[in-house]
This record gives structure tokens, sequence and C-alpha cells, in this order.
């Protein structure tokens, strides 16, 4: 299979005659960098599925009118950033939780998880990712992880570069004094 560009795909989609081919290039070509992301957001593997499949349905119903404002994988990235912000605001509202609660809920899911693979000091980062709040959580992720850099990161939150960096640095501050107390 050949590995098309986003504004091939999105040419194919637009203007091919098989536009579910063209969306499932797509979805091939960016589920994974996608799932990993919502992974490191929510922790558990069948709550990550859920949110990275509400993240292509958007993708597919709102495609045909997307208006090239940004890249293409910025786009579905930033649904990606909503999508599983929104997932773990409405978890801990259905379930009446406290922020410490859901923490608690996520820790215990990373602890329980047969996928994880990393070692003690893989397990101690992601035990300190999740306990900050969701928008450093992002910037984090997106930047420690993703490689990100600030434009692409600001292009996704709609947030300016200077928070952003911001953002992170508290975020590092946390996870460094949360890794050497425990």
């Amino acid at each position: 299979m050949a590995e098309y560009s986003d504004e091939e795909l999105l040419k194919l989609f637009r203007n091919g005659e098989n536009p579910d081919y063209a969306f499932s290039l797509l979805v091939r070509k960016h589920q994974e960098r996608i799932y990993y992301f919502v992974r490191r957001m929510v922790v558990d593997h069948q709550d990550a599925d859920d949110v990275v499949q509400n993240v292509f349905i958007k993708v597919w119903k709102n495609l045909g009118s997307f208006r090239e404002d940004s890249k293409l994988f910025t786009w579905i990235y930033r649904i990606a950033v909503n999508e599983s912000l929104s997932f773990l605001k409405g978890k801990r509202l259905r379930s009446f939780l406290s922020f410490d609660d859901l923490e608690a809920g996520m820790l215990r899911s990373l602890n329980d998880d047969n996928y994880f693979d990393g070692d003690h000091a893989m397990k101690k980062l992601q035990e300190a990712i999740i306990r900050l709040p969701s928008k450093q959580k992002a910037v984090f992720n997106m930047r420690y992880f993703d490689e990100l850099n600030y434009e692409e990161m600001s292009a996704i939150l709609g947030t300016s570069v200077g928070a952003l960096k911001a953002s992170y640095h508290f975020a590092v501050k946390k996870i460094e004094e949360y890794v050497s107390s425990n």
C-alpha cells in the first residue's frame, strides 16, 4: 500500500469514487498515534478504544467540511484532545467523582493493566502524569511523548506558545517532585 499524504487523502475523500476507502486509509495512517495519545490521557485500554472511536466518528462526520485552516493531522489531534478531556470530565461527573477519586481509579487501572509493559521508572512517570491537571497532562504528553513543538501544540489547543511553555514547565516540576519523593 502506498503511503498517501494527508492532502492526497483529503483529495481522495472529497473527489474520489470511494470516500470510504480514503477514510479507511486516513484511519490506518493516524489511528496508532491518536490511540497512544488518548491512552496516555485516559489510561484504561477500553476507555481509550472508545474515545478513539469517537474521534474518528467525528472526523468522518466533519471531514467533508474540513476547511484546511490547519493541517489535517492537527485537526484530528485537536479532536482527540477535546474528546479525551471531555471523556475525563464526563467520567468524573457521571460517577459523581472528585478529581482525587478519578485519579485513584486511573492509578488502579494503570497498576492492573495487563497491557502495560514499561519498567518501574516508566510506571512512576505514568503515576506522576495521572496526577497532573487534565490540561497539563495533555501538554506534557504532546511535548514529551509525541515530540510536538510549541507551535504545533498551539495550533491544536488554541493556546499561546508562552502559556504552553509555562504549562509544560509546571507539569515537569510536578512530575520531578512526585518521582523524587516516591
